[in-house]
């Protein structure tokens, strides 16, 4: 029973590989540039460098690239979100 299971493991991770390397050989042609503006003038070996990650991504990168997306999303951190709402739970002086 575990053979099996490990055996359609391998197989499925073997599929979503060879969909993720397809995925990139269309992503980084044309795909990375419109998702992402400081990747438009990226040099052939930026985009040789980013294959691995694009293959183990590409579901995300698919459904960005799908949507439509032109720009990096940003990203949501306490620091962010404190910054833009100020912090309400320290005093001015900066003490404890």
């Amino acid at each position: 029973m575990a053979i099996i299971v490990a055996t359609w493991l391998v197989r499925a991770l073997g599929v979503y590989a060879l969909a993720g390397l397809l995925f990139a050989l269309a992503f980084v042609t044309r795909g990375a540039g419109r998702i992402d503006p400081v990747a438009r003038g990226g040099s052939w070996g930026f985009r040789v460098i980013i294959i691995p990650g694009v293959l183990a991504l590409w579901p995300y990168l698919a459904w960005r690239w799908a949507r439509g997306a032109t720009e990096p999303p940003e990203a949501c951190t306490a620091h962010r979100r404190l910054s833009r709402n100020g912090n309400p739970g320290r005093s001015e002086g900066g003490g404890t």
